[in-house]
């Protein structure tokens, strides 16, 4: 995108990618995405699961909105100019994944009345999102390099992207670099995010066309989200979703590895030296889905340390904005389904509801 005289670039655009529900890691990192936004230090452009899930993507919608806070008065869906919901990105590869405690513990809380605690809107898969061509159509609307991945998760949707025609360039000239929680480094045992879709991983390390950074499994169990926020932290909110997601994933009290939160601070804070960085190198798949990191001065990736200095300052960030109080919502457009023009298209050629013109984007995330 071309940058106009007087044009002030934004925060950094931050394309996220889990696979959303599978543990709490990915829920706390949404989490944490949206209330940095809230505070101005990023913009979440888009959500994207690779987890072929309609609950999942209900659940992720659910959370998002709650951390975006409610929507203004006079805004609703109803009419008027509503309040653009969350648009997400979910895999459809013809067999639904089985529900997690996770999703159902955002699912099934209900409020007083009766209805969801964690209101959402999305009903069907034609009201979510293609997950690879709604990444290209929002990269292409961001200023160049002003654009940051993250993958916590299967590396599914991100190869999907990698073949969608013309978009290595594309890639190339909006994103800084990916910002992945995948893998053991230097060398470690077979990582769940790695193992699920071996050639997925072995693709994307070598092909994708910007530098990599990853935030192994020894980053994550180094920095884990600590029980003891859960139960103090949250108490200003009668009914939070990562409170009961938290709870509900694994018997308290226990600290909760997070890798993917460790990847969300690089991708806001890559400048503030929470983390040391290993020289450069090359990350190759192997069979067993281990990952191998193989250093060289022309290498593209690179892997996180966690310093032992900087654990209560990151775990602090961690819990402060994991728990923060949501910031409240601007009105913007309606929102579109699944299809070829990705954010604002239908998922077939009729479209879905809410569908704005192929042309048209979130103004939010614009540039």
């Amino acid at each position: 995108m071309q940058q106009g005289r007087g044009t002030v670039k934004p925060p950094t655009g931050i394309t996220f990618d889990c696979d959303f529900g599978n543990n709490i890691d990915s829920l706390l990192t949404l989490g944490f995405l949206k209330a940095a936004a809230g505070k101005g230090e990023a913009r979440v452009i888009s959500v994207s699961i690779s987890k072929s899930s309609l609950k999942a993507a209900q659940a992720a919608e659910a959370v998002a909105k709650f951390y975006e806070g409610p929507p203004p008065a006079g805004r609703g869906f109803g009419g008027g100019v509503g309040v653009n919901p969350e648009m997400i990105g979910l895999a459809d590869n013809g067999k639904w994944a089985s529900d997690t405690a996770v999703i159902n513990a955002v699912l099934s809380k209900k409020g007083a009345d009766g209805k969801p605690a964690y209101p959402f809107v999305i009903s069907e898969i034609r009201e979510t999102a293609d997950p690879a061509i709604t990444m290209r159509n929002i990269l292409l609307a961001q200023f160049d390099l002003n654009a940051v991945a993250v993958l916590d998760g299967p590396a599914t949707n991100m190869v999907k992207l990698l073949d969608l025609y013309g978009a290595k360039p594309q890639i190339t000239a909006k994103v800084k670099y990916l910002v992945a929680a995948v893998g053991a480094y230097p060398g470690g045992p077979a990582e769940a995010n790695v193992k699920n879709d071996i050639a997925s991983a072995r693709k994307m390390f070598a092909e994708w066309p910007t530098p990599i950074i990853v935030a192994g499994r020894e980053v994550g169990e180094a920095l884990p989200y600590p029980a003891a926020s859960i139960d103090k932290d949250f108490s200003w909110a009668p009914s939070h979703p990562t409170v009961d997601a938290y709870r509900a994933f694994r018997t308290m009290p226990y600290d909760a590895p997070a890798p993917g939160l460790a990847a969300a601070v690089y991708a806001v804070h890559p400048d503030d030296g929470y983390f040391k960085l290993s020289d450069p190198g090359t990350i190759t798949v192997l069979d067993d889905g281990q990952t191998k990191f193989t250093p060289g001065a022309g290498g593209k990736h690179r892997y996180l340390i966690a310093d032992p200095a900087q654990k209560d300052k990151i775990v602090a960030m961690y819990t402060q904005l994991v728990s923060a109080k949501p910031v409240p919502r601007v009105a913007n457009f309606g929102r579109g389904g699944r299809g070829a023009s990705g954010i604002g298209g239908g998922r077939g050629a009729s479209g879905g509801r809410g569908v704005l013109p192929p042309a048209v984007v979130n103004p939010a995330a614009q540039q």
